[in-house]
């Protein structure tokens, strides 16, 4: 499979995790996107008129769309990323995966203002980006109370690697995530998981600082 990416790309970097975690092999073909826009020019375009990437190629298939990527890597390496097929469980992880095009749409581009100078109300944007990340949170907090770390199930699926590149990358946006402990949590269990792999801005776990541990009783 080739993959058509951009190494500060959050969705490029959806699909080599994924591809990372479930052991799928990706021959990278670097994109110039800034300052290049090589995803507009005549090659990438014959590939995705709409001119964004990533984009996979696998023989005759060509996918442009994350989420799709993310579906197609995991029927075909580890389908239990793709959650039980049980209804309650298939629901939640189709819901985060819509919900992911709200954090790419507040906190992505919020990070492009700030990093790219991309037109923006950037005060829109990260109010956006909040109440997304307080949505998420209290997503994370519900399935906490059903003894659950990820979004979907007791597992990791897609929908969790849908959601975690931009909530990582939030503070190149101008966003902090110091109000969102169960957020902090979720991206700790993340970055435990066998085979994670890194981009710019999003670092392993031992990189970390612990979490601050606060006793009972204690403000």
């Amino acid at each position: 499979m080739k993959l058509y990416d951009y190494i500060l790309s959050p969705s490029c970097y959806k699909v080599r995790l994924m591809a990372a975690l479930t052991g799928v092999k990706l021959d990278l073909r670097p994109v110039d996107f800034h300052p290049g826009a090589e995803h507009r020019g005549p090659e990438l375009l014959a590939l995705n008129p709409a001119g964004s990437i990533p984009i996979l190629e696998d023989g005759d298939l060509i996918l442009t769309e994350s989420l799709a990527i993310l579906v197609y890597l995991a029927a075909k390496a580890a389908p239990e990323w793709l959650g039980s097929g049980k209804a309650e469980e298939a629901a939640r992880v189709q819901q985060w995966l819509s919900f992911s095009g709200r954090l790419t749409a507040s906190l992505g581009a919020a990070r492009l203002h700030e990093m790219l100078l991309r037109p923006g109300d950037i005060g829109a944007l990260q109010a956006q980006g909040i109440a997304a990340l307080r949505e998420l949170e209290a997503g994370l907090v519900e399935q906490g109370l059903r003894g659950m770390r990820f979004l979907a199930a007791d597992r990791p699926t897609i929908a969790d690697i849908a959601c975690f590149p931009y909530v990582a990358l939030a503070p190149d946006g101008g966003v902090t995530l110091d109000a969102y402990p169960a957020i902090r949590l979720w991206s700790r269990a993340l970055r435990a998981l066998d085979k994670f792999i890194e981009m710019p801005g999003i670092h392993r776990l031992h990189e970390l600082k612990p979490e601050p541990h606060i006793e009972p009783g204690e403000a």
